[in-house]
């Protein structure tokens, strides 16, 4: 196996070549710009624009991947509703451009999706289930599953995933944990909407499970999440519990109440039995994994 990573400098990219580095697994960890991860030694970096095929080719060209792991992606979803154009060319143009380097190099492709791609109405969700989504964001990505889905080449996988969260060196991006743990320890109040329902991700769990799916070389989609199907207030409440934080900070509120850009699906959830059975996937408890936050260490 000679693994491929887009995205390494992401909370996803970053628990993969952690992985990948105590499994001594061969693989080449990619970023736009500069290595941003203290755990990727860098002979294992190299910068890639995923909107750039050219650099891709160069790449392909050099590592010969028989896997790639495409987590690259804009994910904030009211950035890309207010910049369509933007997350099109970095969400579908370059899942485009990638996968066709696939298909020539004869490369597993694994592409990394969302809930989003459901409206909410009927979750939780199987993976045969019919796609609606609501949002830009979540059009680029049922847009990026339909490059795939319609292609002629069967070397691929996709995996959809929920609200993944966990810590990262150098990562820009705040997650439903960092951040409440954060406002409240600052002891900032924070509303937190009691009408959307989900089932949070620990990213090393998702990690593992792109890791297996690659190892077997698996084909379709899968969902991946964890088990616990909760409000984003029960969760953000379980949270501040957990660190023994000012619960008076927590406020629900609906989702209308925020004005948000873009729509979000009010109940997604995913059934897990086709992951469980492929690669004996067993998600990590979130109690479990809120004891294994390093607030000094990042």
């Amino acid at each position: 196996m000679r693994i491929l990573i887009t995205g390494s400098n992401g909370l996803l990219g970053q628990k993969l070549v952690k992985l990948c580095e105590k499994n001594q697994l061969t693989y080449l960890a990619t970023s736009k710009g500069e290595n941003r991860n203290p755990n990727c030694p860098l002979q294992k970096y190299v910068s890639m624009d995923i909107t750039n095929p050219l650099e891709i080719n160069k790449i392909f060209d050099s590592f010969y991947p028989t896997h790639l792991i495409h987590t690259a992606a804009i994910t904030n979803v009211d950035y890309c509703e207010i910049n369509p154009q933007e997350c099109i060319e970095s969400n579908v143009t370059a899942s485009h451009y990638l996968f066709e380097t696939c298909k020539r190099f004869h490369t597993h492709f694994n592409l990394l999706s969302t809930d989003f791609v459901f409206d909410g109405k009927n979750g939780p969700y199987k993976e045969e289930d019919e796609v609606n989504p609501l949002s830009v964001y979540a059009q680029s990505k049922v847009s990026a599953e339909n490059l795939v889905l319609q292609s002629s080449y069967t070397n691929w996988a996709i995996t959809r995933t929920i609200i993944v969260y966990g810590q990262a060196f150098n990562y820009s991006r705040s997650n439903i944990v960092l951040w409440v743990y954060n406002s409240l320890k600052n002891q900032k109040t924070i509303n937190v909407v009691n009408d959307q329902y989900r089932m949070p991700t620990w990213a090393e769990d998702l990690a593992w499970a792109c890791l297996e799916l690659a190892k077997k070389s698996s084909k379709g989609i899968f969902h991946v999440s964890g088990e616990e199907f909760l409000s984003m207030y029960e969760l953000a409440v379980k949270i501040a519990q957990f660190y023994h934080l000012d619960l008076n900070l927590l406020k629900e509120c609906d989702s209308k109440s925020l004005n948000q850009p873009a729509l979000r699906p009010p109940k997604t959830g995913f059934i897990l039995d086709k992951i469980k059975k492929e690669i004996a996937y067993k998600p990590t408890p979130l109690k479990d994994t809120l004891g294994m936050f390093n607030f000094e260490k990042y």
